[in-house]
């Protein structure tokens, strides 16, 4: 019998890393030991882990250090499958290390990735971090 494909949300990941809803994160820490046991593969996304930093580092005031640590430990999850895992990876790396807003790293990862080296915006701040990128308005 084929193993079920289930979609798990933000807010999964949410209670189990923050704990603020222990039965909810009882039944998270469950769900995540049957997708290692192989019993369900879960997939997600990378807009999951962008609302994942943003609400940690906002809601939660998480430091950038622990959300980084929390991304990577979610994307070494056995039997969790996230969508752009190398940007993923990436763009966490360079939100807690240059100090930079993850979507703006993201982005940045999927320019370097995909050959693009110039960012046009009105927000050149965070671009100009990234030596190989150039910044402009329109």
């Amino acid at each position: 019998m084929p193993v079920e494909t289930v979609f798990a949300d933000t807010n999964l990941f949410l209670r189990f890393l923050t704990d603020d809803v222990p039965a909810q994160a009882d039944q998270v820490e469950a769900l995540l030991r049957r997708a290692a046991q192989g019993q369900v593969k879960l997939v997600t996304t990378s807009m999951v882990m962008a609302e994942i930093v943003w609400t940690l580092e906002s809601f939660y005031h998480v430091s950038r250090n622990d959300i980084e640590s929390h991304i990577l430990a979610i994307l070494n999850t056995p039997g969790l499958e996230v969508s752009d895992s190398d940007l993923v990876l990436q763009a966490v790396g360079w939100y807690a290390g240059k100090n930079v807003d993850f979507i703006d790293a993201f982005n940045a990862a999927w320019m370097f990735k995909n050959g693009v080296d110039t960012a046009i915006t009105f927000d050149q701040k965070h671009f100009n971090r990234f030596e190989g990128i150039t910044t402009s308005t329109p």
